[in-house]
């Protein structure tokens, strides 16, 4: 038996199949919900193939029975159709504020009044698309970070109008999924994870404009030291512990100093148009002799060792 199958979300709609909306489903279907899938896009049958074939089988290495996974996924006609059982939502559309008014407008009139509405936006608060909406109270961001059905964060934001029950009824929906989501008090352009990820990517193209590393050795200098040390411990956390005995309080008035100067001379990449087209050279001269294909499958094949060594440490606590 699935956790699902005695919850109240049991069918559940993903609208937009990209990358995010296709892991989605084949998570969602894992756990036992029932999926209807909407998007334009015309080779949607055969994406939704190739996602089942592909991702289902990092989720049995994680302990799922995807038996008989593709027969609860359904294409849907339109999003109408998409969402008229539906006890969640979870919509990967364009980074776009306009898409998003229209298509909210659209979740709110068609999907039962009782399902939660989630947009898996990167960027753009829920407030900002909500304004116009009748009843707000049930909308509200669960971004992932890509793939989500590997990659276990979500981070809940809550818009202005959205209900505390909403909230809860979100974060449980994520844990049943395994995931872990974090709630985030305020609402603020790009969330948590993506402003911290562009702050490190501000400064690593800054040291390749400057000719400091190539950004292959620049990957590799994150890979084999804050990459590791960031899968067990966060920069808090790893701060804390760099203090020694005397913990963070150490760290800030001693070493802090000196990383405070530091920041000053933190770059700020020019990024013009000869200098964009530089580094896309260096990049692809450092990756394109792989698919992309590939290259997602290394990926995956390593998120999902890592995973598992963190599995076992914590049932060795």
């Amino acid at each position: 038996m699935t956790v699902f199958e005695e919850a109240e979300f049991k069918h559940a709609a993903v609208i937009g199949a990209g990358t995010i909306g296709l892991s989605w489903t084949v998570l969602f279907a894992a756990h036992g919900i029932r999926v209807a899938v909407s998007d334009p896009r015309p080779d949607l049958a055969d994406a939704v193939d190739a996602a089942l074939k592909e991702f289902a089988p990092h989720l049995a290495e994680r302990g799922l029975d995807v038996t008989g996974i593709a027969d609860r996924v359904r294409l849907a006609a339109d999003v109408t159709d998409a969402v008229r059982d539906a006890d969640v939502v979870q919509e990967n559309g364009p980074e776009n504020l306009e898409f998003k008014k229209d298509l909210f407008a659209t979740l709110v009139a068609e999907a039962p009044a009782h399902a939660l509405l989630l947009s898996s936006s990167s960027a753009i608060p829920s407030t900002a698309f909500t304004g116009e909406l009748a009843d707000a109270s049930r909308v509200l961001i669960g971004h992932p970070f890509n793939p989500p059905h590997l990659i276990p964060l979500v981070e809940v934001v809550p818009g202005e109008r959205t209900g505390a029950d909403a909230v809860t009824r979100a974060v449980e929906f994520y844990r049943l999924l395994g995931r872990a989501p974090v709630v985030e008090r305020k609402e603020i352009p790009g969330f948590v994870g993506n402003r911290l990820q562009n702050a490190l990517n501000r400064e690593a193209i800054y040291l390749v404009e400057q000719g400091v590393v190539s950004p292959a050795e620049l990957d590799e200098v994150i890979t084999n030291s804050l990459g590791i040390r960031w899968s067990t411990v966060g920069p808090f956390l790893g701060s804390h512990l760099g203090g020694g005995p005397g913990g963070y309080r150490h760290m800030a008035e001693h070493i802090g100093v000196s990383m405070k100067k530091m920041w000053a001379g933190l770059g700020q990449p020019s990024q013009g148009p000869e200098e964009q087209e530089r580094l896309i050279e260096a990049v692809e001269n450092a990756y394109g002799s792989s698919t992309y294909s590939e290259l997602t499958e290394a990926r995956d094949r390593r998120q999902l060792a890592v995973l598992s060594a963190l599995d076992g440490t914590r049932e060795e606590n």
